[in-house]
């Protein structure tokens, strides 16, 4: 047992001896003896004994006995126990705490057993749990010490007993059950229909065993639990998955199923495959902390019309039943009444019911004292928790074959009628799904059947949109398979006309921005922009260079990060930056060190762009040296390898903090308290434990203070948008502020920051208020959701107005913006599917790092990508004015929101262009980089179709839009560019790069003349020569015409 174990006295003794007088009352015993032994196995059902310790300890203690008396409580056991029940002997205990030792098998016995045993002699009927049955060596010295002692003892079950003073749930406990409960629902919702569904939709194969291991798989051992399924949980956070566990393994039955269906929850899922029709079962049970609660559902797959109607009758069983779980009522009063309904609506089917309707639950899952059964006579109490277990069994089919239906629900009695802990996926657009609609054509199907009425009840059809074509109400699979398919198409035809002809107008004006930008810059100044020649010096004389040196033999300085090499009797030091790699060989008994060097005109890898101070030099390409020693040579090869990642790490670090700022000095408010919001926390966390602190706002920026000391400080100067996000429907209330250029916060550089308070009621659960902890029913519900809603309406008015008081202090230089919810839809910016929101002035994500912040302005274009009909999916990129900045992709963007995201862009005025496949982005600025006016005066953005290009109508715009479209389809080869390329796509190469700039206009040049074409040949040659090329490639390409391959004939690779 951990050593962290610690016990709640006050629980022990409010549970324990305020219930000694109803012991009494109810059996009528002297004494209260519960016996425990050793543990038992995994496959025994729950003990009450069990049950009963945890609800008085919270712990499990095996091989323990418990004596309870009126003037005493004694504890027997070993002293390793003893050690953690010894916190209950408090001097304010209600009653005095005996704890007996028992002696270790090697040590001689104590008289323990005998002290209890005489302590039992002053009674005559002795409460103990007859029928259970326990073992271990603490047990057989007990039985033995009763045989030999001359007392005899009456022994009564008192199993009634601890189930009535355990049935009626605390605070505590409902707290327990309900999240016990709430993570069955997201199980069953979040994670099994959405694969049901996607099973049924694709026809896959799977066994009832492997879908009912992928429900358990969500939880494991509950160190990594799916968060994906279970963050749509309340309060995700306050779980401890370690403590949750399935009461029995998820069931799956379908028709398919090996013996037919079985609606005990001893059943097992099956290896048989499961059946895409009919009726399908599945029940999960989860215990958290102890408490179980427990839910079954079924699903109706292309669902015969009896079928439906008779689990219609279920669910109106269910709600009968729940008017009847209330204060007063008798147990078998809900039975009869069920059976009663039965008989008024359905009375065939009686004979199908079972033989009781649920029974208690709690830290036991099945408490056989409160069974939902014609005689029982208990009655039911507010706080009580029942599982509710409605099912009509071996029901004939149209087939001939049995099924079976069956609901199951986790209830809480109320003082009305019950509450239902476990929610959602049972009425009738939740569980029917419907495949074959658009098989069967209408007409033909009332010839064969007669005008028969539509199969789906009429509860479905109440207040659903009105029946379309193909379209069955209640079916779940196919319902709005096609986007906008229950829109009226005259809307869909006038939206889509105003945003095509205002997509023109979009394009065609940043057309003319961006010749007007980029006019007067040629292709060299456009290509080598930020680039330029740097010296690298490793020594600044001779006498500088290292001892080592004089022995002419290769050495690595790390320290100048230089390597030295022996040349013509002279030591030559070469800057590591000089170098490409180096590699070792062995040939014979000599081994060979090539150490390559950086020179102009090399094709492959990152370097092959490095500007040189004169590339008409010549140039060392490589250098070998042969050695007998080859152990030396694997040492210096990977000394300069290792060398070369570090210098490497160095500059990757140093180009990522370049635009680092260092900001100027906060001026802090004086001679009165700043405006401050208390107890928030901020991201990026500051270094240290995770405490809230304080948000002042100074005269020229803003301070983070931590309870440690640690400050952050944000300038007016440097935040460029400020956003509120209220905590509707999210955990969290944010102040967010996304800067111009990034700071330091610690040892991260970060261009967002933000602060929060978390919007959870948990934090009001645990104060201890008289009203919660003995107040039950539906009231204390309501008046709970009420003060949430309250406490989210003050955070988000508290939070809002200190986000305009930041405005206000900023001179009118900031804005609150708010996200627009109604607008939201998801994607996956980085690694994981979020909520992207838009606002005013951007599109964000602030509930979870890392951020977003798309400005709207800083947008050239956006390109929606995999628009194709069948994929459910698509994504959206977002290139930027500045064209050095790569393009941001959005992936995963459900289809059923492309016409709101096509919508949304057009109404901020962003052009948009449509495209069935993904495009490379990279390659493709690379070629827009080299030179933006030729890229522009060439038909710009036109090659990516879409509403921006169907105006271009002159030669040199076809012809271009068709280039670009063959450099982005990598079906083609590089061969169409030059020989020189060897990458797979004609972006990859610095030829098919700078053809497509400086020297792409072959098709345009049909109409110059010849004093013009030998103008461009010239400079052509001229940009050839300076980068160290050949002129062949560039002939090559000049004259090569660029025609589409004819209809029916492949294209050449």
């Amino acid at each position: 047992m951990p050593d962290e174990v610690k016990l709640n006295a006050n629980q022990f003794f409010s549970r324990n001896a305020g219930k000694v007088p109803e012991y009494e009352s109810l059996v009528g015993v002297d004494a209260l003896l519960v016996l425990i032994g050793d543990p038992a196995a995994e496959d025994e059902p729950d003990r009450k004994s069990t049950a009963f310790q945890i609800w008085l300890l919270g712990y499990e203690f095996p091989s323990t006995l418990l004596l309870i008396q009126r003037d005493k409580i004694s504890f027997l056991c070993s002293a390793g126990k003893a050690k953690f029940l010894n916190q209950l002997d408090t001097p304010n205990s209600p009653l005095p705490i005996e704890i007996l030792l028992q002696a270790k098998p090697k040590d001689p016995p104590t008289d323990s057993i005998a002290k209890l045993v005489t302590r039992l002699s002053t009674g005559k009927r002795i409460g103990t749990l007859t029928k259970e049955q326990h073992t271990g060596r603490l047990l057989d010295e007990w039985r033995a010490a009763l045989e030999a002692s001359e007392h005899k003892f009456d022994n009564v079950d008192i199993s009634a007993s601890l189930s009535a003073c355990m049935a009626v749930k605390d605070a505590e406990e409902l707290k327990l059950i309900r999240t016990s409960a709430n993570l069955a629902s997201v199980l069953l919702s979040s994670h099994f229909v959405p694969k049901l569904e996607l099973i049924l939709d694709r026809g896959s194969k799977t066994t009832h065993q492997q879908l009912a291991d992928s429900i358990e798989a969500r939880i494991g051992d509950g160190s990594k639990p799916d968060m994906k399924v279970f963050s749509k949980a309340k309060s995700p956070a306050e779980i401890d998955f370690t403590s949750v566990e399935f009461v029995y393994p998820p069931i799956i039955q379908s028709k398919s199923t090996t013996g037919g269906y079985d609606v005990k929850f001893s059943a097992m899922s099956t290896e048989d495959m499961m059946s895409h029709e009919g009726i399908l079962l599945v029940a999960i049970g989860l215990k958290y902390k102890g408490y179980s609660a427990n839910m079954a559902r079924t699903f109706l797959v292309d669902a015969k019309k009896t079928e439906e109607q008779n689990y219609g009758l279920l669910l109106t069983l269910q709600t009968e039943a729940l008017s009847k779980l209330k204060e007063g009522a008798l147990c078998k009063e809900v039975y009869q009444h069920i059976i009663s309904t039965v008989k008024a609506k359905s009375p065939e089917l009686e004979k199908h019911l079972p033989k009781n309707f649920g029974w208690g639950m709690g830290l036991e899952f099945r408490d056989g004292s409160y069974v939902l059964s014609g005689k029982n006579a208990r009655a039911l109490k507010p706080g009580m928790v029942f599982n509710l277990v409605l099912s009509l069994t071996d029901i004939p089919g149209e087939n001939g074959k049995l099924y079976s239906l069956l609901l199951t629900d986790t209830i809480k009695v109320g003082e009305e009628k019950g509450v239902c802990l476990t929610e959602g996926m049972k009425t009738f657009k939740d569980v029917l799904f419907s495949f074959n609609d658009d098989e069967v054509d209408s007409k033909s199907k009332s010839k064969a059947n007669g005008n028969q009425d539509d199969v789906k009840p009429s509860k479905i059809k109440s207040g659903a949109a009105p029946e379309l074509k193909g379209v069955k109400a209640g079916s779940k699979v196919l319902r709005a398979k096609t986007r906008g398919q229950h829109v009226d198409p005259e809307t869909v035809t006038s939206t889509l006309a105003r945003i095509t002809a205002h997509q023109k107008e979009l394009h065609a004006q940043r057309q003319e921005e961006g010749i007007a930008r980029f006019a007067g810059e040629d292709s060299k100044d456009g290509r080598e922009d930020g680039k330029g020649w740097k010296k690298f010096q490793s020594y600044k004389g001779d006498a500088g260079l290292p001892k080592e040196a004089e022995s002419l033999r290769i050495f690595v300085d790390r320290k100048a990060s230089t390597v030295i090499l022996p040349v013509h009797g002279y030591a030559v030091p070469f800057h590591i930056n000089t170098l490409k790699n180096a590699s070792k060989s062995d040939e014979g008994e000599f081994t060979y060190l090539r150490i390559n060097f950086q020179t102009p005109g090399q094709l492959a890898g990152k370097k092959e762009d490095t500007p040189f101070e004169d590339p008409n030099a010549t140039f060392i390409r490589s250098v070998t040296y042969r050695s007998t020693d080859g152990h030396r040579f694997d040492t210096l090869c990977k000394q300069i390898q290792e060398l070369k990642k570090e210098v490497n790490k160095r500059e990757q670090e140093r180009k990522a903090m370049a635009d680092v700022i260092e900001q100027d000095s906060l001026v802090e408010i004086k001679g009165k308290r700043p405006p401050r919001l208390p107890e928030v926390f901020v991201r990026p966390a500051t270094d240290g434990k995770r405490l809230p602190g304080d948000l002042e706002i100074h005269q020229n920026g803003l301070r983070y203070v931590s309870p440690l000391g640690q400050k952050i400080d944000l300038l007016f100067s440097n935040i460029k948008h400020l956003f509120f996000q209220p905590c509707d429907n999210e955990m969290l209330v944010i102040i967010h502020m996304h800067l111009k250029s990034p700071i330091m916060i610690g040892k991260k550089k970060t261009k967002d920051v933000q602060v929060y308070r978390e919007a959870s009621d948990v934090q009001f659960d645990e104060t201890g208020n008289r009203k919660r902890k003995y107040r039950y029913g539906d009231e204390d519900e309501i008046e709970l959701e009420q003060q949430e809603r309250k406490r989210r309406q003050a955070l988000n008015k508290e939070f809002k107005y200190f986000a305009e008081k930041i405005a206000e202090a900023s001179d009118d230089r900031l804005e609150v913006d708010i996200p627009f919810s109604e607008l939201a839809f998801e994607g996956v910016p980085f690694r994981t599917n979020v909520k992207l929101q838009p606002t005013t002035d951007c599109l964000i994500h602030l509930s979870d790092p890392p951020f977003l912040v798309v400005t709207l302005a800083d947008i050239e274009i956006a390109s929606l990508e995999r628009v194709q009909f069948g994929l459910k999916q698509f994504d959206l990129a977002f290139i930027f004015k500045d064209f050095s900045r790569p393009p941001l992709h959005l992936n995963s963007i459900p289809s059923n929101q492309l016409d709101n995201v096509k919508e949304w862009l057009d109404s901020v005025e962003v052009p948009l262009a449509e495209g069935p496949v993904n495009l490379n982005w990279s390659n493709i600025m690379k070629n827009v980089n080299e030179n933006p006016y030729e890229f522009f005066k060439e038909g710009g953005w036109s090659f990516l179709g879409g509403t921006g290009g169907e105006e271009g109508s002159d030669k040199s715009t076809e012809s271009e839009e068709s280039e670009f479209e063959a450099e982005g389809d990598e079906d083609l080869s590089s061969s169409s560019y030059g020989d020189s390329s060897d990458s797979g796509g004609s972006f990859a190469s610095d030829d098919s790069g700078s053809d497509a700039s400086g020297g792409g206009g072959s098709d345009s040049e049909s109409g110059d003349d010849w004093d013009e074409l030998e103008r461009k040949a010239a400079k052509s040659d001229k940009k050839k020569a300076e980068d160290g090329r050949g002129h062949a490639s560039d002939d090559d390409d000049s004259d090569r015409p660029k025609k589409k391959a004819p209809a029916g004939k492949s294209k050449k690779r």
